[in-house]
């Protein structure tokens, strides 16, 4: 078995990539979702937790699964595609592949998004969670977005970039500029023709899952990397060891 670790995005939750993450459950893989730090609760978690913070909980998530699995698959949506950038920059021996669903490389500020704002059911309360969250939060989020161009070229996993050309949030030049600045030697961009930001609910809902399951299937988690798990153990004892003796000489 394989492991996928979904990432949502800013101001939402599971339910963004719960179509995906089912599928990719009946699919045979080990499916681990979770809620950013401070979202899913009150206006006070959000104000308090940075995007400090939402990469911290989405790296505990990854190295629980890195407890159990040599690598792992990334996916990310949104605000989480840039945190999915990031991990697998720091991480990039142990991530299969990644995945990036309307990443906000070039995000519209609130007056563009009101005026190109669609309105389904979702999007709307998209829409009102985005305008309802403290204002620290929404400079936050600004923050990783000018952040996450320093991160691009470091993820060299093989990539899936994913667009939805009605989206009323990401601007589609965003897809093009992952393409041309991800690191890695494997990419591929998909355009969903029908679909809005929220892409794991959208017309194209279909192309788009048989598309993660291709990506993931063609970049096997299981594949001998450059370094077997005996070397990391090897690496990680003489840490260890070096870090016991450079507090022994302290004492």
């Amino acid at each position: 078995m394989e492991a996928c670790l979904l990432i949502h995005g800013f101001t939402g939750g599971v339910h963004e990539m719960e179509p995906l993450a089912d599928f990719l459950k009946k699919k045979g893989f080990d499916v681990s979702t979770f809620t950013l730090s401070g979202h899913g609760g009150s206006r006070k978690e959000m104000q308090d937790a940075g995007n400090r913070e939402w990469i911290a909980s989405a790296e505990e998530q990854l190295k629980l699964l890195l407890s159990k699995y040599d690598r792992v698959h990334l996916i990310g949506f949104s605000t989480g595609a840039l945190i999915a950038t990031r991990l697998a920059a720091f991480y990039k021996e142990r991530i299969a592949s990644i995945t990036l669903l309307s990443a906000p490389v070039f995000p519209l500020h609130p007056p563009a998004i009101a005026r190109t704002l669609m309105q389904p059911r979702m999007v709307g309360r998209y829409i009102r969670n985005f305008f309802a969250v403290p204002a620290r939060a929404t400079r936050e989020f600004y923050r990783i977005v000018d952040e996450s161009l320093e991160w691009y070229e470091e993820a060299k996993s093989p990539a899936l970039i994913v667009q939805g050309a009605k989206d009323h949030l990401v601007k589609p030049r965003s897809s093009a500029y992952l393409n041309e600045h991800l690191g890695s030697a494997d990419k591929k961009v998909l355009l969903l023709p029908q679909s809005g930001h929220l892409v794991c609910h959208s017309p194209n809902q279909l192309e788009l899952f048989d598309a993660v399951l291709e990506h993931v299937r063609d970049h096997p988690a299981n594949e001998q990397t450059s370094k077997s798990a005996s070397e990391r153990v090897s690496e990680s004892s003489q840490l260890v060891t070096r870090i016991l003796k450079s507090q022994l000489e302290h004492v």
